[in-house]
């Protein structure tokens, strides 16, 4: 139960990965405070896994950071997408391969403090040759097999630290260490 009541609530920004809302609140004892709340659609993430149980990431540019990081194929919701439409759709776009085999893993809030963003996490099995058809800012990206073993310790040497990769990868050990 919250302990404040929403006085004022005004959409600042319009984009296309997100809206800026900005929300001014009363608190119960009557101090007042403002909240500033990214608006996000919210995304799909897979952790794709081959035969010889390798999982597949892709090194990929992002711009904030100016750097390429490790990271497991993900894409943004389009408005009104099924989260496992969206995870299917990028497998495919970033690595080229496709599966039959894809289950829920669970879900992240990424960043509760400030941005409404939810993750939606998939496991693909039984990988099959698909069609790369990657988005114009994703044409540099390289595709890498990695063994658990070997991904654990990019991440203990801080070579992984996309926080959706890792909390994907600790849903999917859960998840093959159960079955």
């Amino acid at each position: 139960m919250s302990n404040f009541k929403l006085l004022k609530s005004e959409l600042i920004f319009s984009g296309k990965v997100f809206d800026l809302q900005v929300d001014e609140i009363e608190y119960d004892s009557g101090n007042k405070g403002v909240r500033e709340v990214a608006v996000h659609l919210g995304g799909s993430v897979i952790v794709p896994i081959t035969k010889d149980y390798k999982i597949v990431f892709v090194n990929q540019f992002r711009y904030p950071f100016q750097k390429y990081l490790l990271e497991l194929p993900a894409g943004k919701l389009n408005k009104d997408e099924d989260p496992y439409a969206c995870a299917v759709r990028e497998l495919e776009e970033e690595t080229g391969y496709k599966s039959n085999n894809v289950i829920k893993l669970g879900a992240i809030a990424t960043t509760p403090g400030f941005c409404t963003e939810i993750l939606h996490i998939y496991l693909a099995q039984d990988l099959l040759n698909g069609n790369q058809n990657r988005e114009e800012g994703e044409y540099g990206m390289e595709i890498h097999h990695f063994t658990l073993k070997e991904i654990d310790e990019l991440i203990r040497s801080g070579s992984i630290y996309d926080s959706k990769t890792i909390s994907a990868i600790m849903l999917a050990k859960l998840y093959l260490s159960s079955s």
